[in-house]
């Protein structure tokens, strides 16, 4: 027979968003259960050095995380290893299905499950993740200063990280598999102006290739998507730039979402279109991707969390 255990606040997911909340929950008092999900600490659990953390001037992404749940977990959260499979929103207490088969109820929910990058899934670009593989510039360009890179994509994402990456980078092949970017006139503007940005059209990733020890980047292949020709490109750091898929699953059906999936909050909130049902981080932010916005969300998710409670009282 299942457990069904109830919790005034339910925090699902565990990137800074999530963590954040249950510091913040914790301090008001409100004993709440954070469920971590299937990637415990998030995408910042595959980024190596994190420089862009206020107070700390270089750390790793994974310690990073391991610090945030440690700090939810003093301050009274606390921490389940489980997955939430379903969650009904449609009567109060909220219910939630977990993957051991414990339900868990509760009255607040703050719904921390990100997004994810999406990735071409070849074999050596996962072989080669966090060395010299990224999916994110401004969390590792600053590696690449003076260095030749590429970057993948077509769209507004990847227009918008090669320009990033001419602020270190010596040179930035972008490759496209048509001739026509979908970017905005402007970020397309801004690109055929930089000198540093060199498109490769017609081409698509097959292969990235480099050293084993250490293992690091050297270059990468293209295949033209018209003549089958094969181009080998030197380089350094590879940036998959495709876009990111918000981790909707539990309430793509229910709660109102845009651009793409990323759920609806209403202005300067975390307030979703279910009262009680919160959003923090990349699933609702479509437009910085940070860990300290995230953070900045969780935090306010869990103080708007309290008050509805208090209200609810």
């Amino acid at each position: 027979m299942s457990e069904t255990r109830h919790t005034k606040v339910l925090i699902i997911g565990s990137g800074p968003a999530g963590y954040t909340a249950g510091v913040y929950a914790s301090r008001a008092m409100l004993s709440p259960i954070l469920v971590q999900g299937m990637e415990p600490g998030g995408q910042l659990t595959t980024t190596t050095e994190v420089e862009n953390w206020p107070g700390h001037s270089e750390i790793q992404g994974p310690d990073l995380m391991v610090n945030m749940e440690t700090h939810a977990r003093d301050m009274g959260t606390e921490i389940i290893s489980d997955l939430i499979t379903s969650l009904d929103m449609s009567k109060r207490p909220f219910t939630a299905q977990s993957d051991s088969g414990t339900v868990y109820t509760a009255d607040a929910v703050i719904l921390a499950t990100g997004a994810r990058a999406k990735w071409l899934g070849l074999e050596s670009e996962e072989k080669f993740k966090g060395f010299g593989v990224s999916a994110c510039a401004t969390c590792d360009g600053f590696f690449y200063r003076n260095e030749e890179i590429v970057v993948i994509g077509g769209g507004n994402t990847a227009v918008e990280e090669a320009l990033f990456l001419t602020n270190f980078a010596s040179k930035v092949t972008l490759i496209h598999r048509r001739d026509e970017l979908r970017a905005e006139k402007i970020l397309i503007d801004r690109l055929e102006k930089n000198s540093k940005i060199e498109p490769l059209w017609f081409n698509e990733l097959v292969e990235v290739v480099g050293d084993e020890n250490p293992l690091g980047v050297t270059g990468v292949k293209t295949k033209n998507t018209q003549t089958g020709e094969i181009t080998e490109i030197p380089c350094k750091g590879v940036f998959v730039a495709i876009g990111h898929a918000p981790a909707n699953e539990l309430v793509k059906d229910t709660l109102e979402t845009h651009m793409g999936g990323y759920v609806v909050t209403k202005p300067d909130s975390t307030e979703t279109s279910v009262p009680g049902i919160f959003a923090a981080g990349d699933l609702t932010d479509h437009k910085y991707r940070q860990a300290v916005t995230s953070a900045g969300m969780g935090c306010m998710a869990a103080l708007e969390a309290e008050r509805f409670l208090a209200g609810e009282e």
